[in-house]
């Protein structure tokens, strides 16, 4: 929890922008919003998902969804979110669409 530049709606737009080129996804729209005092909330949907974000700049949190379908890696975001927001504090966790009910659908099928 050592982000910085967390309640930078520029960087965090910037940081959507360096993930979407480097996953291979197509932008279709970035909305952020700043809070009072402090905090940012922010989506990047993308043609394959989006990419999302809630933080605590207070005390140097930030947390990010990666979501990508098709061709788009969205592995690759990892390192560009640890570089936009010079930290070595990244905690990852995969979580698989659908894990669990989409075999449920097709053998119900």
């Amino acid at each position: 929890m050592n982000g910085h530049g967390l309640d930078d709606e520029d960087r965090i737009e910037r940081a959507f922008r360096d993930c979407v080129d480097e996953c291979g996804a197509t932008l279709l729209h970035i909305h952020t919003h700043k809070f009072s005092p402090q905090g940012v909330s922010g989506v990047a949907v993308l043609a394959e998902s989006h990419i999302s974000v809630h933080t605590w700049p207070e005390i140097g949190y930030g947390a990010f969804d990666v979501f990508m379908c098709g061709d788009a890696d969205p592995w690759r975001a990892v390192d560009v979110l640890k570089a936009a927001f010079r930290t070595s504090d990244v905690r990852v966790r995969e979580l698989l669409r659908g894990e669990g009910l989409v075999d449920a659908v097709e053998h119900a099928a």
